[in-house]
């Protein structure tokens, strides 16, 4: 596990990016409506519904032929019908969940939960007489109790399922959604509101780390190409999803705190899943930090040994570039090296530096059977300046990441938090070094 923690600060290299496959940032922005018709947790629900009515269906049939001949059981049960010995009753509560909750929930997408309330206390009163009335069920064998006990453990599993997880999840969806469209103000409780597009802060000379690249000293570079507007376009969309996560911080769930006060909590990012965000504070000027971790991350490799590629493919203009980072591998090879290519975008916002971006494609570099393609959600880096200290900043650093391969989830998702504490401990060790050597 130590060496698997270790392995995974290798996405800081990454920035955090966000999925290319996926939608642009102004179709999220769209009403939960328009941009799926049904939400993926309520598609599944559905699957489990349709579940319930097969593995019934199976458990019947199955009965229909331990007992001798099957058309004469169904005769029996179907045309000779008998409340105390047939199972063709509780196939048929079977096929009404199904039908009733699958027009509901599918055609009609409601959003309330009486009607599963109903079919629910229809199968589970139904049952209860039938078991309490059918002593006849002890002489079919097994089937006497499993058929209408997984009938009713069944109805009721599609109980909690709709009302503590799809009912949940797309009222935060809808939450997440509608933020934009209220015309409400970001949260104060990071930063004041951002400042316009047109106060945009290009980054320094440092961050090219050549001038010779561009074509012209002082003038300004700018995308050109269809495919390097393309680029620009990706990271501004996923600068967007940025401002909104860092605009809800009073729904970050707090996970876990380490002895210098750094904190990590978690925040679900509909259709991306959970989010791990680290909050610390830093002994030292933001503009360092801004430099080390967001301008140069070709020179992550120096301070992050679980780093061991980190290239910049191509600059296409002040803001925008576009990066690979290969990941070193651990824990004995069962994690092997990951590689990534993503889009960039660096922009000043008032006191604040941000760097997001965004998983893309790059013709230098295809995916190659030697590594693993890896991919993030939306998240970045943001370094924020004290209005009162200028020799400390606070910084943030949001990780949404998939490893892709077959890694269990849960002991990716257990090992985040740490990985995120140890970034941040190599990193004042980082700041520490160059403190010392500016004192020297």
């Amino acid at each position: 596990m130590a060496h698997l923690e270790q392995s995974l600060p290798t996405i800081a290299s990454i920035n955090t990016s966000y999925s290319a496959s996926q939608p642009s940032m102004s179709a999220q922005c769209q009403s939960h409506e328009e941009r799926k018709i049904i939400s993926d947790v309520r598609r599944t629900f559905c699957l489990f519904v349709t579940f319930d009515l097969l593995f019934v269906s199976l458990l019947w049939i199955i009965e229909l032929n331990t007992n001798g001949d099957i058309e004469k059981n169904l005769d029996d049960e179907i045309l000779n019908y008998d409340f105390k010995t047939s199972f063709f009753d509780i196939f048929s509560l079977a096929v009404f969940r199904f039908v009733v909750l699958l027009l509901a929930y599918a055609l009609l997408r409601l959003r309330h939960w009486w009607v599963i309330a109903v079919t629910t206390l229809i199968t589970s009163g139904f049952l209860i007489i039938k078991v309490i009335l059918s002593i006849q069920f002890q002489t079919r064998g097994a089937f006497g109790y499993v058929l209408p006990i997984v009938s009713f453990v069944l109805a009721w599993l599609e109980t909690w399922f709709l009302d503590f997880k799809v009912l949940v999840q797309e009222a935060e969806d809808e939450r997440f959604y509608q933020t934009p469209h209220t015309g409400s103000v970001y949260s104060p409780l990071l930063y004041p509101r951002v400042v316009s597009e047109g106060q945009f802060y290009s980054p320094p000379e440092s961050f090219a780390g050549s001038e010779d690249e561009f074509e012209g000293e002082g003038i300004e570079r700018r995308a050109v190409t269809p495919q390097e507007k393309e680029y620009v376009r990706q990271g501004q969309e996923a600068m967007k999803m940025m401002e909104q996560i860092l605009g809800q911080e009073e729904y970050w769930k707090f996970e876990k705190e380490n002895d210098n006060s750094d904190v990590v909590y978690t925040f679900e990012i509909p259709y991306h899943g959970r989010s791990y965000i680290l909050k610390a504070f830093l002994q030292c000027p933001a503009e360092l930090v801004y430099q080390e971790v967001i301008l140069q991350p070709e020179k992550l490799v120096i301070w992050n040994r679980t780093v061991t590629v980190c290239q910049i493919l191509q600059r296409v203009d002040d803001n925008t570039l576009i990066t690979y980072d290969v990941s070193a591998g651990a824990a004995g090879g069962v994690v092997s090296p990951r590689d990534f290519v993503n889009v960039r975008r660096i922009e000043r916002k008032k006191d604040m530096y941000i760097s997001s971006g965004v998983s893309t494609t790059h013709d230098a570099k295809p995916p190659h059977k030697k590594y693993v393609r890896g991919e993030n959600g939306p998240g970045g880096f943001v370094v924020l300046k004290s209005p009162r200290n200028p020799s400390v900043c606070n910084f943030i650093w949001i990780l949404n990441t998939d490893l892709k391969g077959r890694l269990p989830r849960y002991l990716i998702q257990q090992s985040l938090a740490a990985t995120m504490f140890e970034f941040i401990a190599h990193l004042r060790q980082r700041i520490g070094q160059i403190s010392e050597a500016t004192h020297q």
